[in-house]
This record gives C-alpha cells, sequence and structure tokens, in this order.
C-alpha cells in the first residue's frame, strides 16, 4: 500500500524504540521532528536519514520545553499528521526504600505526564484541521502489576487508562488516538533485564509494526501479538494465583540512569 509522506513528530527520538521508528518513517519519505534529550544522540541520527528534519532538545518532563519544540515543529513545517508520545523511562523500584519516591516521581513525570505533554500542544489545532493522529506507546507491563517495578507499572497502567480516555473525548473530532503496547523489545531500555524476556523482537523490525498499527488507527495494539495473549490471559487470572506466579518473576536492577 502507498502512504503519502507525513509529517511526524516523534519524542524520544535519541535511541531504541523512537530512533527505530524515526529510521522507518523517514525510510517512507516522511518529515520528522525529532525530540529527546540528548543533543549529540540526535544530530547523530539526522545524518544517518534521508530526507528534510528537525531535531529538538527537550524533557518530556518539562512540558514548557516540549511546548517550545512543538511550536517550532509547526513553524516550519506546519502541524504533524501523526505525534508519537514515546519517551519513557524504567527502573526497578521498592517502596521501603525512601530513595525510590524520587525515582516514582521520575517515572510517573516522564511516562504519564510526559506524555500529556507531548500532546497538549497539538490537539486544538488538529481538532479545528479535523485530522491528525495522537500515538502513545504503554506497556504489557501496564496490565498487571509487576514485583520490583511499581512506577513503571503503575506509570503504563494510567497511562493506558489516558488514552482511552483521550480517544473518547476525541471520537468524532476527525483526530485519531491510538496506543501502542509493546511487549518485549531489544533496546537500551531491556538490556539491563537480567531474566528471560519471551518473544522479544528487535527495535526496527518493532517499529516496522508499529508503524502498520498506525496506519490502519488501530484504538490499540499490543506488538508482538503473542504478547496480546498473554496480556488478555493475565488480566483473567485470580489475584491469588497471579500473586503467586508474579512473585517468581525476574526484577529489574533498582536505579534510574538520565
Amino acid at each position: 500500500m502507498s502512504v503519502a509522506p507525513q509529517r511526524v513528530f516523534i519524542t524520544g527520538a535519541s535511541s531504541g524504540i523512537g530512533a527505530a521508528l524515526a529510521r522507518a518513517y523517514a525510510a517512507r519519505g516522511a518529515t520528522l521532528g525529532l525530540v529527546a534529550r540528548r543533543l549529540e544522540a540526535l544530530d547523530a541520527l539526522l545524518l544517518s536519514l534521508p530526507g528534510e528534519h528537525a531535531v529538538y532538545v527537550a524533557d518530556v518532563a518539562e512540558p514548557e520545553q516540549v511546548a517550545v519544540a512543538a511550536r517550532a515543529f509547526v513553524e516550519r513545517f506546519g502541524l504533524p499528521d501523526v505525534v508519537i508520545a514515546n519517551a519513557g523511562v524504567s527502573a526497578g523500584t521498592l517502596t521501603e526504600e525512601r530513595g525510590d519516591l524520587a525515582v516514582f516521581e521520575r517515572v510517573l513525570r516522564t511516562n504519564l505526564l510526559g506524555m500529556v505533554a507531548t500532546f497538549q500542544p497539538f490537539v486544538m489545532d488538529m481538532r479545528r484541521a479535523c485530522a491528525g493522529q495522537l500515538v502513545g506507546i504503554s506497556s504489557v507491563a501496564g496490565v498487571r502489576g509487576l514485583p520490583g517495578a511499581g512506577a513503571y507499572s503503575a506509570s503504563k497502567a494510567a497511562a493506558s487508562r489516558y488514552l482511552e480516555s483521550l480517544r473518547v473525548e476525541l471520537r468524532g473530532s476527525g483526530v485519531r488516538v491510538s496506543e501502542i503496547r509493546p511487549g518485549y523489545i531489544r533496546t537500551p531500555m531491556t538490556d539491563v533485564n537480567t531474566y528471560a524476556m519471551p518473544f522479544i523482537i528487535d527495535a526496527d523490525e518493532a517499529a516496522l509494526r508499529f508503524i502498520r498499527a498506525i496506519d490502519r488507527a488501530a484504538p490499540r495494539a499490543t506488538i508482538p501479538w503473542p504478547m496480546g495473549v498473554v496480556a488478555k490471559l493475565l488480566a483473567l487470572v485470580p489475584c491469588w494465583l497471579y500473586d503467586r506466579l508474579a512473585a517468581r518473576a525476574g526484577r529489574k536492577p533498582r536505579g534510574l540512569k538520565l
């Protein structure tokens, strides 16, 4: 299927899934706005891409920084066709550790409020244009709480509910909302995991599957699909059984690298 070139705004674009999405969209002629905190990584990515694009240094946990990047993109290229709130952080956390309170806050600010901050500058203009698509990257980790990952699971569960609310709010407006719910994707975020990661796929392959779901405006897509089956089964498992099984699960190392 031939797809007309698009304007695409992507956060968390400097590595992992964000960089893979940038490569995939650029390969089919899209014009990109690439947002991340690390300028050197953004510049290196920019040099590797065909076409005309722009990079913006911004932390999605700081809404005004994202708003400045959004305004700059619109002034240069026009309103994006697709906005992908991909930026996210992950870390093992323990509630009894007082020092982890700051990690909880950072994870929630980035993964949830950062998504809101990414979409906010565009929604009103998209409504007026009766066009556009908002895409949020959540996670299968938001389906049930994972031990040692309370902050991450909570942030992704909240992101999923937020995206559902937004989708209903914008129903009939011409603005589409899609939730992409990844399972295990091979990225720097998962490289630190020391436990088995079933059905794991490479970031470039994941990006192609994400884009196919975005193209068809899927309300929610779990990728890779076997993790969607796992997610549905997990949701049905009673708490007494889930608790026994999940207590044996591997845990992400504590600490957050910013």
